[in-house]
């Protein structure tokens, strides 16, 4: 699985990577997950995430413009996986 967090390193995008790692390491299988901090905007209009930070799970765009908390992240990881 692959985990991009898209986001200029802001508060916010830092608080969403935290808060990945957080849930990464509460799932069974954290080795099989990769997480990507992107900082390039064109990428970010080529995926549609207009609002930062932006939360993509295997190409799909999961959250923009908000942070979701690390046990929703955790779910999502678990639903995904």
């Amino acid at each position: 699985m692959k985990i991009e967090i898209l986001g200029s390193g802001c508060k916010r995008c830092d608080q969403l990577h935290q808060n990945t790692l957080n849930a990464i390491s509460q799932v069974d299988s954290p080795a099989e997950i990769q997480v990507e901090k992107i900082g390039d905007i064109n990428y970010f209009a080529k995926m549609g995430v207009f609002m930062t930070p932006g939360l993509v799970i295997d190409g799909t765009v999961i959250s923009t413009g908000k942070v979701p908390s690390a046990n929703e992240i955790k779910n999502l990881i678990v639903e995904n996986l």
